[in-house]
C-alpha cells in the first residue's frame, strides 16, 4: 500500500489561461482546521518537480502546487504576457478558482517575488507568506547570481532529448532521482517565459512592494547561497515589518534539494503547525 498523499493533478481555467496544479492531502480530517497551503515554484521548475514537497506538506494541510505560465502542464504561447504581475495575477485567479477563502502561500525563487507582487498587488485569499530565498535583483542593485546561459543551454538540451547523466553537468550535486525528474520535465519550460522571467528579476522593483504587504512574512534563505545575502536581510526587515527570519544551515538556493529536513524544520509554526 502506498503512503502517497497525492491526490490527483487538475486544470483550471483563471485569469484567462489554463492553469494545472497538483494536489495532495486534501482537506479530511485534521488538515481541514488548517490553512491550505500554495506551493509557487521557481523560474524552471514544474510543478512535478516540488512533488517530494508536497508530499511533506499534504501530511499537514491542503496542498497546491502550480505551475506557473509557461512552465509545465499550464498555458504557453507566443507573445503570452509573461511578466511578474501577470503571474501575480495568475495566483489570486487560481485561489479564487479553487474557492479557497484563506490560504498560506510558500514562494521560491521567483514563486516568493510571485508571492510578494500578488500580496502587494491584493490577494484577498492569502494569509501568510513564506517567501524562500527571493532574488533582490532590480533596477540599480546587484544583478541575479546565476547566469542566463546556465538556463537557455539546459533546456535547449532537454527539448533535444537529454537523460540524467546529461542533466548532471548543470547540477552536478543532485541525486539520481533529482536528475532523472529534472531531465524529464525542463523541455516543459518555455523558453520566451524564462527569458521574460529573467529579465524581470533586473527590471522588478520588488523592494517597492515590501511597505505594501500586510501579511506575515518569513523570509526564508539559504546558508550557502548568495541570492539573499545579510545586508538584504536587514534592508527587507526595514521594509516589511510583518517579517520574520530563518536561514537553512547547509543549504544552497535551491534548499530543500540540498537540506531537506533543514528546509522543513525551518517552517516552524508559522503555517500553523510543524511541517
Amino acid at each position: 500500500m502506498s503512503d502517497s498523499n497525492f491526490l490527483y493533478g487538475a486544470n483550471v481555467r483563471a485569469n484567462g489561461i489554463r492553469q494545472h496544479y497538483l494536489r495532495y492531502g486534501g482537506d479530511q480530517g485534521e488538515r481541514a482546521a488548517r490553512d491550505p497551503v500554495i506551493l509557487v515554484p521557481g523560474i524552471t521548475s514544474p510543478a512535478i518537480t516540488w512533488g517530494f514537497v508536497g508530499e511533506r506538506l499534504g501530511r499537514r494541510f491542503d496542498t497546491y502546487i502550480l505551475d506557473v505560465r509557461g512552465r509545465g502542464l499550464s498555458t504557453a504561447a507566443p507573445g503570452l504576457d509573461y511578466s511578474l504581475d501577470a503571474q501575480a495575477e495568475d495566483l489570486i485567479a487560481l485561489a479564487e478558482a479553487l474557492g479557497l477563502a484563506r490560504a498560506s502561500v510558500v514562494g521560491h525563487s521567483m514563486g516568493a517575488r510571485i508571492g510578494l507582487r500578488a500580496a502587494r498587488i491584493g490577494m484577498p485569499a492569502m494569509a501568510r507568506l513564506v517567501a524562500v530565498d527571493p532574488p533582490v535583483s532590480g533596477p540599480g542593485r546587484r544583478a541575479y547570481p546565476a547566469k542566463l546561459p546556465w538556463y537557455v543551454d539546459s533546456m535547449k538540451a532537454a527539448r533535444a532529448g537529454m537523460d540524467w547523466q546529461a542533466m548532471r553537468e548543470f547540477c552536478p550535486t543532485w541525486t539520481e532521482e533529482q536528475l532523472r525528474l529534472r531531465a524529464e520535465w525542463l523541455h516543459t519550460c518555455d523558453e520566451e517565459a524564462v527569458l521574460a522571467s529573467f529579465e524581470g528579476f533586473h527590471t522588478d522593483d520588488i523592494h517597492a512592494d515590501l511597505p505594501k504587504v500586510e501579511q506575515p512574512v518569513l523570509l526564508m534563505t539559504a546558508e550557502r547561497g548568495d541570492v539573499v545575502q545579510d545586508g538584504d536581510v536587514e534592508e527587507i526587515g526595514s521594509l516589511l515589518a510583518s517579517m520574520q527570519t530563518v536561514r537553512v544551515p547547509g543549504a544552497g538556493h535551491m534548499i530543500p534539494w540540498d537540506n531537506e529536513e533543514g528546509f522543513y524544520a525551518a517552517f516552524g509554526n508559522f503555517l500553523g503547525e510543524e511541517v
